[in-house]
């Protein structure tokens, strides 16, 4: 049954002595964090703005960042963060397409944008200026659940950002689910290094508070900075990306330190099974969480970690409050074994696109007839399988999917084959065209050019003829988007030039 949602500036539930937050600034407790909160909030109210005005934060981890998601819903406002990681024409891009009228920010930061970067319509203020955050204290929100309370831009594969509208029930149910399923107690820490404009991100600070626990924020400039803060902070969980979980592997962790460690969450991108080997063997104490979203409705999927070992390639199960199916393309549902499309309904489901109801009209479509929650919901473009063991497994997104020899070729496939030997330790598969094949495949890959003999003799050995790569363009790192994540439409790009 789904409970009733509150604002989500409610999310502050722990003992008001207890931790909720610890950085260099030292230990930040949950009636300090409360405190906080009201007088940013009292701050935001004085700034005398429109009531849903946007608030946009351009800021590292600094507590300003971590309690402005809560402090502008309880002003009235809707809070937008932006990527710290961005530069100037992606911020210019976000203040104008949500239309902020404030922009909080450091003074290096706001230097860095041209004049046209920052419209009329938005003020520019520095988180340092005298008053930032010393308002009148205010009260608790009573805003209803429906009401909007923030829009996160996804860095999409193509095209612009386009920003996602998240009400105050979106918000807090996500917490609700999160801090049940991950079984958070006001015992854990939870060491924050994903973006908090990330919705992945984000949700580490509601789903630990909620759960009464500590979030220790950190921006981090190695693997190794991530080491020494799980060992500082006591971090019992850590939430990452596949990119990141492959950085981790390779840094040196102490014994102890990788043993505090009791619960990885990975989202953002499937894992292999490699990844999930070198997971389990490095923190062996640890329980390792499988997960599947998409910031449009969140979270859809979570595997249970006692299933991980022998369901490596699987994505779990629908989360609490999540209805998720895989739909044919005639809109039945898809029979077990059968891929389709990933559709999410529910109360998680995003309330669409910021003022873009065509790309709206596309992604949020009623749910099927079949659905048990309907209204709207989320048709994800993604291809997955429901096994006839119940779980969920990843194909490939629709538009990455490729065609090649009369084939529909998953690049992930490709690339968890590459990376499953020694001779390269990442790996991006990209469908190029080509006069006989209609696409052919590209591999890039991460590692020693000298090991593709070696590379494409086992493949040869793993993989059908069609699903070999044609060609192989080695690289000493394969870059990354602002999220963490493999930047494949800088990869397509470059392939394509």
């Amino acid at each position: 049954m789904t409970p009733v949602p509150r604002p989500i500036d409610h999310v502050l539930r722990g003992k008001p002595d207890a931790p909720a937050l610890v950085d260099r600034e030292g230990v930040m407790t949950f009636a300090q964090a409360e405190a906080a909160v009201a007088r940013l909030a009292g701050w935001l109210a004085e700034q005398r703005l429109e009531p849903g005005a946007r608030v946009a934060t351009w800021l590292p981890k600094t507590r300003v960042a971590c309690l402005m998601p809560l402090a502008a819903p309880r002003a009235g406002l809707v809070h937008v963060p932006v990527n710290p990681a961005l530069r100037r024409a992606q911020v210019a891009h976000i203040l104008a397409d949500s239309g902020a009228a404030l922009l909080v920010t450091q003074e290096a930061r706001a230097a860095t944008l041209d004049i046209g970067d920052v419209g009329a319509h938005c003020r520019v203020v520095t988180s340092l200026e005298a008053g930032v955050g010393e308002g009148a204290a205010l009260g608790p929100s009573t805003a209803e659940p429906d009401v909007l309370a923030a829009i996160l831009y996804t860095s999409g594969s193509t095209g612009r950002a386009k920003g996602v509208m998240l009400s105050h029930a979106n918000l807090w149910l996500g917490a609700v689910s999160v801090a049940s399923y991950l079984k958070l107690t006001p015992a854990d820490r939870v060491l924050a290094v994903l973006p908090l404009a990330f919705d992945y991100g984000q949700n580490q600070l509601f789903s630990t508070w909620l759960a009464g626990a500590c979030v220790a924020p950190l921006d981090y400039l190695s693997p190794r900075d991530v080491v020494k803060a799980v060992e500082r902070v006591g971090a019992t969980t850590l939430a990452g990306v596949p990119p990141l979980w492959v950085q981790l592997l390779e840094a040196e962790w102490p014994a102890e330190t990788a043993a505090k460690l009791a619960r990885l969450t990975n989202s953002g991108g499937a894992l292999t099974p490699r990844l999930v080997r070198g997971l389990r063997e490095r923190f062996a104490a640890a329980d390792v969480f499988a997960m599947y979203g998409l910031t449009e409705a969140f979270r859809s999927t979570y595997l249970d970690p006692t299933l991980i070992d022998a369901h490596p390639d699987a994505i779990g199960r629908a989360i609490p409050f999540a209805d998720v199916m895989a739909v044919r393309a005639d809109g039945t549902r898809a029979e077990r074994g059968e891929p389709g499309e990933m559709v999410h309904a529910g109360p998680l489901v995003a309330q669409g696109y910021w003022r873009d109801p065509e790309r709206t009209a596309k992604r949020f479509r009623p749910a099927p007839s079949f659905a048990e929650h309907g209204g709207m919901a989320v048709w994800s473009g993604d291809t997955v399988v429901e096994g006839e063991d119940g779980l969920f497994r990843f194909v490939a997104r629709d538009d990455e999917m490729i065609k090649t020899s009369g084939n529909r070729v998953s690049p992930g496939e490709v690339e968890e084959a590459i990376a499953g030997g020694g001779e390269a330790r990442e790996a991006v598969a990209i469908g190029v065209p080509d006069d006989r094949l209609g696409q052919a495949i590209v591999a890039v890959v991460a590692g020693d050019p000298a090991r593709e003999a070696d590379l494409r003799a086992r493949l040869r050995t793993e993989l059908p003829a069609f699903m070999q790569p044609l060609r192989y363009v080695w690289r000493n790192a394969l870059p990354r988007n602002a999220n963490g994540k493999l930047d494949r439409a800088r990869l397509r790009a470059e392939l394509a030039s």
